[in-house]
């Protein structure tokens, strides 16, 4: 890397002079916390999700551990999970005291295997937690089917698919209920928050009741809940975001297709059809045919100024929390072979709205230069 080249970011949250405005408004006005701009937040989100009623709270880890709870899930449940993704997605399964059953991924999408789901069924079994994962919208046709067959609930772990989605649907308009994150690296923002979508207008009023003490008029506690509540600070960033969304995901499709024509030597992440990806992160592999090692790219990469990031090295199979001895809640190591493939060869380049021209022409012909280079 030259002197006069910026380091590529990974990723790049965005707070603008909008964002700042409307913090300081929120403010000044002296209300900020489950004020109107919550309100008025979840309101305008439910536009992206068909309508459905919206429940803002204070993370995404939040919107799912209210979710699993307000769908009455418990000791003694089993909720099909892949193993692939952020921890917080079986970290929730536990918190409500249930047990998450890992399934294997789809070796495209780096989604949940609906046939995988399908093997993990017990008799315990009551929902199925598909991660849209990187952005990509999990196979929710086939999971949707699996669903009502066996009764099950469906639980959108949303949290990086912000406008996505599959023969027209929006993600986060399939399941039960939804969640999504506004954590800062997201498509969108709110400093720190979530949203959680149910077309279930009683599922919803739950959900109410969990996010505040479980109370919906004050000191009128119907039951026993949290405090969870999203500030109408983080409510009046997510606002200012959500307007600009749109068009955001457009310029992280148009660099995606960029990379997808520029890159050579390493598997760019092809998108299913019907499916619109907005590419939370574009992830590649670098496979063995490739001649490169994985972790020797990325820190090539990181030495010639371009950011990337490995999502996720250890699956949550394989974690402290649910590793016991030779079994995996169940499942023997080894059995889940796609997502230890990913595991070991996916990696994460920059695709944000805010890279220049210059950057993503760099970017790809320094990935180009590492992934060809002599092993």
């Amino acid at each position: 890397m030259t002197h006069d080249q910026r380091v590529i970011r990974a990723a790049a949250p965005v707070i603008g002079e909008e964002e700042i405005e409307a913090a300081v408004r929120v403010l000044r006005g002296g209300m900020v916390a489950q004020g109107p701009e919550v309100a008025a937040f979840e309101e305008e989100f439910s536009k992206f999700v068909d309508g459905r009623h919206c429940v803002a709270v204070n993370s995404g880890t939040s919107a799912l551990h209210l979710s699993l709870m307000a769908l009455g899930i418990g000791p003694g449940d089993e909720v099909i999970v892949p193993s692939f993704t952020f921890a917080a997605t079986a970290n929730a399964v536990r918190l409500v005291g249930a047990t998450p059953v890992f399934a294997d991924i789809e070796r495209d999408s780096f989604c949940l295997s609906p046939r995988a789901a399908e093997a993990a069924i017990t008799p315990r079994t009551v929902a199925i937690m598909p991660v849209h994962l990187y952005g990509h919208p999990a196979a929710m046709g086939p999971l949707t089917a699996l669903a009502e067959q066996h009764s099950l609930a469906i639980v959108e772990d949303a949290a990086q698919a912000h406008a996505a989605s599959l023969d027209g649907t929006p993600v986060g308009a399939f399941g039960s209920a939804a969640c999504f994150s506004f954590y800062p690296t997201k498509n969108m923002h709110s400093l720190e928050g979530g949203m959680i979508t149910t077309g279930d207008a009683a599922t919803a009023r739950t959900l109410r009741l969990l996010r505040n003490q479980g109370m919906e008029q004050r000191y009128a506690n119907e039951i026993v809940g949290f405090n969870v509540r999203m500030t109408d600070v983080a409510a009046a960033i997510g606002r200012v975001q959500l307007r600009s969304l749109a068009a955001w995901t457009r310029q992280r499709r148009a660099n995606a297709v960029a990379l997808d024509a520029g890159l050579r030597g390493v598997v760019t992440p092809p998108v299913a059809p019907g499916a619109e990806h907005v590419y939370h992160q574009y992830t590649i592999r670098v496979t063995a045919e490739s001649g490169r090692d994985r972790d020797t790219v990325s820190r090539e990469l990181q030495k010639r100024g371009v950011g990337n990031a490995v999502y996720y090295p250890t699956p949550v199979h394989r974690l402290a929390p649910f590793r016991t001895g030779e079994k995996v809640l169940g499942y023997a190591a080894g059995d889940l072979p796609e997502t230890e493939l990913a595991a070991a060869e996916a990696l994460s380049i920059p695709v944000h709205p805010m890279l220049t021209a210059q950057e993503l022409e760099r970017l790809t012909a320094t990935v180009n230069e590492v992934v060809g280079g002599p092993a």
